[in-house]
């Protein structure tokens, strides 16, 4: 796992590939009862538009009652959430399973530690998909 602290973004190794990977998320993610509000497929809409692009989609998930709360406190935190997790094919074929870590999102928005806690499992719920 490598975290860039500066932007605040975490990437892990997944050993599958990019669909893949955003399959697997998708299962736990509904395993979980976490409400999924879209599935972007930015490669396949590149292609579409004529263009190539490596393999890269993008999950949008939540739970509205973790998620209000943050939103309430900082409508900004609007700008983080729902919870996003990207995964993409580098130069070389690896892919990757990107994300904003939920301190820099508390820190972002002035959010408390309490309220942090609302979206903690994030990095625990990608590492298991990128396992």
């Amino acid at each position: 796992m490598t975290e860039n602290a500066t932007a605040g973004v975490v990437d892990l190794r997944s050993p599958r590939s990019v669909a893949e990977t955003i399959d697997h998320l998708e299962s736990i993610v509904r395993a979980r009862g976490l409400k999924i509000f879209a599935r972007i497929d930015f490669s396949g809409d590149a292609a579409a538009a004529g263009l190539s692009m490596r393999p890269m989609q993008m999950l949008v998930f939540g739970n509205p009652k973790a998620g209000t709360p943050l939103l309430q406190a900082s409508p900004r935190a609007g700008l983080d959430l729902p919870l996003k997790a990207l995964a993409w094919q580098d130069a070389e074929g690896a892919t990757w399973l990107s994300f904003n870590a939920a301190n820099y999102i508390g820190t972002r928005h002035a959010l408390s530690p309490e309220l942090v806690a609302n979206i903690a499992g994030l990095a625990p719920l990608l590492d298991e998909v990128a396992r």
